[in-house]
């Protein structure tokens, strides 16, 4: 008698790794979308296609780092309080206008211009003035609380690289030499569909049989993140024609189309012969859990071949597979270079067994272990219908292929979920 499997996706065939997968879109695959000059009001979360140079010095003028007075560190007693006639007065904006002279102390304020000659600026806490003279104590060094021209920005240096999705502190520093524009890629327009005769639309009464449509929400969501201009095409029945057509001219207006459900091997499941017999499939069926039935291909445009991403029926599934195939791709697609999240090494909490030659991904929450090391603990129910276990969990722990157990203690990679939310 065959042995049965208790694999509900197996196929008989070897399946591709996650990084065979990314192999494959590393250097073929770039910007799709035009670019356009925006104000800096309108750039965070927006994708830089052009370096940002400086015009200028940032700060542009040697200033105070702290209220006090600039002297020349030559007229300071080494070992005894000095004291200085007080024959200035420099502010933020406002320079002392004149050149200092030997003797003399300047009152001074944070971020004003130096005066030209002092060298050192004299924290007023440690300064006593009187009458016109201050009175300041010995032990102060050379330069101390002077900030250099340049010191944060020098002209002529890149400060911002193309390839960047823009955070508000890169916006600020674009501000800060100058730039009240910048120049964006535009938002990636990405059409979403979900298929499946069983599924429905939440706030619609639920059916005998049916669930709702959380896949095409979380898709959604995870788009808007991304800074995507997302067209919701609804849920599609099971009928390859209504696929067919709904990919077709959701391609002729669109730079990419991401679907759940359909991927798998079943009679229901037109998605995948859909965009064979329309374009080309690059890959179907990854070493992966949960979300072995994931999908990239193309089809045709008069734009250009428009990609499309099909990802698992399965919610958990559609999470995972989004975050590391989905995502990277369109992020590629919409201008961004780095599209690599970062993990964190982080003890494991949990034993945890595996099949050899799977990557697989395992919902889990962080603790604080007893030697203050990040502890990762495996959360929740690990099916891949289990959307609630993604709630309560704080992100990934992501296992390779060639390991098939998790000793409790073992270090492992940990895909924290607010590293991939922006």
């Amino acid at each position: 008698m065959a042995q049965l499997s208790d694999d509900c996706f197996a196929t008989g065939k070897p399946l591709m790794t996650t990084a065979e997968a990314m192999a494959q879109l590393d250097g073929r695959i770039g910007p799709v979308v035009d670019t356009e000059e925006i104000a800096l009001d309108a750039a965070v979360g927006r994708i830089l296609a052009a370096d940002v140079t400086s015009p200028i010095d940032v700060p542009q003028h040697d200033n105070s780092a702290v209220d006090g007075y600039a002297v020349f560190a030559d007229d300071l007693a080494p070992d005894t309080p000095s004291q200085l006639p007080v024959t200035g007065r420099a502010a933020a904006g406002h320079p002392l206008g004149r050149p200092a002279q030997r003797g003399e102390a300047i009152r001074i304020f944070t971020g004003a211009p130096m005066p030209d000659g002092p060298d050192t600026v004299m924290m007023q806490e440690d300064c006593d003035e009187k009458d016109g003279v201050v009175t300041i104590a010995p032990g102060i060094k050379r330069g101390a609380n002077r900030r250099n021209a340049g010191e944060d920005v020098t002209s002529g240096s890149i400060v911002l690289k193309s390839g960047i999705k823009l955070r508000p502190q890169d916006v600020g520093l674009a501000a800060s030499v100058g730039r009240a524009t910048v120049t964006t890629y535009k938002p990636l327009r990405v059409a979403v569909f979900s298929t499946g005769d069983e599924v429905c639309e939440p706030g619609s009464p639920l059916r005998a049989g049916a669930i709702y449509d959380s896949n095409r929400f979380t898709i959604k969501s995870a788009l808007a993140q991304l800074g995507c201009s997302v067209t919701d095409l609804g849920i599609l029945p099971d009928d390859e024609a209504v696929i067919a057509k709904t990919i077709a001219d959701a391609a002729a207006t669109h730079d990419a189309l991401v679907s759940s459900g359909g991927m798998s091997v079943g009679e229901e499941d037109h998605v995948r012969r859909v965009v064979e017999d329309l374009g080309q499939l690059h890959f179907w069926m990854l070493a992966i859990k949960p979300g072995r039935p994931v999908a990239l291909g193309h089809v045709p445009a008069a734009g250009g071949p428009v990609p499309i991403i099909g990802l698992p029926g399965n919610p958990v599934a559609v999470m995972v597979t989004f975050l590391i195939i989905a995502r990277p791709l369109l992020l590629r697609l919409s201008g961004a270079v780095d599209v690599s999240p970062h993990h964190y090494r982080v003890r494991a909490g949990f034993d945890y067994r595996k099949k050899k030659d799977r990557r697989e991904f395992v919902r889990a929450r962080l603790t604080n272990g007893a030697d203050g090391v990040a502890c990762a603990e495996k959360h929740g129910g690990s099916g891949a219908g289990v959307l609630s276990s993604l709630v309560g969990a704080d992100g990934l722990v992501e296992l390779p292929e060639d390991v098939t157990r998790l000793e409790k203690g073992a270090m492992v990679d940990f895909l924290p979920f607010n590293e991939v939310s922006r």
